[in-house]
């Protein structure tokens, strides 16, 4: 089994401290400034970049990841919205299951539906627990998956869900607030899960500034993602304000 982005990703928390990802949705609407996105990407020590989305308008976006994988200087990893995403311009994937919801198509069918494609491709696997919380906004990915967020102020639950996740094998867990959420993953959550696994925690959603994102680092992140504050902004080099942010070491 390959294990070389994982272990990079492992190196990064050492050496860092914490991990930068940015979340590119190759979409249609993102079409025009990929290039320019994964160049200020490069300029910013952004340590991977995350693909995927829930919901693809168009049939371009196969041809839009390999324009990502040709520019970028740093990992490219899939962040599964569905199988049909799935091509062999990824490093790696994370092979995620949404443990928090009940929905059992993304506990494990969309998982099995992959699986054969995800072999014949060759593509290392990353096994991830997703844990979606309550962000204060219905979001895409709770609508696309029929699954309902844990609240935000029990963190009893979410430690559970973590906890699981660790004795089912897998090897990070993301507490997800959701795209564009209005309130991100709480600092005594993830001080709460920290405190409990031994795995790395990835937090991602609602995470608006660079001090957002240091305080999340300090509460126990492995690894911060932004994905709707770069998109929309009008700097994009401000990813370099989140990496000196989140770069502790």
């Amino acid at each position: 089994m390959k294990t070389k982005i994982y272990h990079y990703l492992l190196d990064v928390i050492e050496k860092k401290g914490a991990g930068y990802f940015v979340l590119i949705d190759p979409d249609q609407k993102n079409h025009s400034n990929i290039e320019e996105f994964v160049q200020a990407a490069n300029e910013s020590e952004v340590d991977a970049l995350l693909v995927g989305g829930s919901l693809m308008m168009d049939a371009g976006n196969h041809d839009r990841v390999a324009k990502i994988k040709r520019n970028a200087k740093m990992p490219i990893i899939f962040f599964p919205g569905g199988v049909t995403q799935l091509n062999g311009y990824y490093d790696a994937m994370f092979f995620m299951s949404i443990l928090s919801g009940r929905n059992p198509h993304y506990l494990i069918g969309e998982q099995a539906i992959a699986a054969p494609v995800v072999k014949d491709i060759g593509i290392e696997t990353i096994p991830m627990g997703y844990l979606l919380l309550d962000g204060g906004t219905t979001t895409t990915v709770e609508f696309m998956s029929s699954t309902k967020p844990i609240p935000m102020d029990r963190p009893d639950i979410t430690i559970a869900h973590a906890l699981a996740a660790q004795y089912l094998g897998m090897k990070i867990v993301y507490l997800e607030a959701g795209s564009g959420a209005k309130i991100p993953v709480s600092l005594d959550t993830i001080k709460a899960v920290r405190n409990q696994i031994d795995i790395p925690v990835i937090v991602g959603g609602g995470i608006k500034t660079p001090q957002d994102a240091e305080e999340r680092v300090k509460a126990g992140a492995s690894f911060i993602v932004t994905g709707t504050v770069t998109e929309k902004s009008e700097n994009l080099l401000v990813m370099k304000d989140f990496s000196k942010a989140i770069h502790r070491k």
